[in-house]
């Protein structure tokens, strides 16, 4: 019995690393330098600061991410706005068809026609709306 627990080997915990890093190192840095040096690890994007100071060690390059908040809530207003425009154009659709189904022709076209006037306001608005999202691309945006 002795015997088969030897050969039986346990194979739990992590795998060994083929090349561990054991070597540390430590600096001290005063508020202003700890406070810049925040400011550029907040700006990699990076998770995990040690992966940042090697990478500015090393001169590897560091991604740089830069929100811009106007273009994060004029991308959520756009969307609300479509959002908007497509459950207009589904209670389009419905009304055509109820009007059809329970109008008589005349009475139909009649309120098609109002329908027909505010549609082409709705087109006009749609309009200026395109028109100011490419200004707010060249501008803020830096698209061309």
């Amino acid at each position: 019995m002795e015997e088969k627990n030897r050969k039986q080997i346990r194979k739990t915990g992590r795998k060994p690393k083929n090349d561990p890093a054991v070597n540390r190192y430590s600096i001290n840095l005063n508020a202003e330098d700890n406070a810049k040096f925040l400011a550029l690890f907040d700006q990699s994007g990076m998770k995990i600061m040690a992966h940042f100071i090697t990478a500015c060690i090393f001169q590897k390059t560091v991604k740089t991410v830069k929100i811009d908040m106007n273009a994060v809530e004029y991308h959520t207003g756009l969307t609300k706005f479509f959002g908007q425009f497509r459950g207009i154009s589904t209670n389009y659709n419905q009304i055509v068809k109820l009007l059809n189904a329970n109008f008589s022709d005349k009475k139909a076209s009649a309120y098609l026609y109002k329908l027909e006037k505010q549609t082409a306001e709705m087109k006009e608005l749609l309009l200026k709306v395109l028109i100011l999202s490419d200004e707010f691309e060249k501008k803020y945006l830096n698209k061309e």
